[in-house]
């Protein structure tokens, strides 16, 4: 069974960091896409940033200040998260393994970020 856990969500003041890392167990994913989505209270789900065998990339409304990153060895993906902002509040997902039909096959619990101004 696929398992995607996050952890590192919680509280921080705006300007502050967080890293959320994301630990995948049942399979490797090695070869696949892995990504970050979050989803803020009453808005749609948003696409943060992915990483693939050819690199990591990130949504314009983070660049700068989001990074992403894995460890094939230890199959986990982290979202380091620097000067943080209120509008970064949300919960944040894991996704894993893009499909042909752009959607991921596999998605964790959630972890929630709240960034106080």
């Amino acid at each position: 069974q696929v398992q995607l856990v996050e952890s590192g969500g919680g509280f921080v003041q705006a300007g502050g960091s967080l890293r959320l890392s994301c630990a995948a167990s049942g399979r490797t994913f090695r070869s696949s896409t892995m990504a970050w989505f979050r989803q803020a209270p009453g808005k749609e789900r948003e696409f943060v940033g992915r990483i693939n065998w050819n690199g990591g990339m990130t949504a314009d409304s983070v660049k700068g200040r989001f990074t992403i990153s894995r460890d094939n060895a230890k199959n986990t993906v982290d979202l380091q998260m620097n000067s943080l902002k209120p509008e970064d509040t949300a919960v944040y997902y894991c996704a894993a393994d893009l499909t042909r039909e752009g959607g991921y096959r596999y998605w964790g619990q959630g972890t929630q970020v709240t960034v106080s101004s």
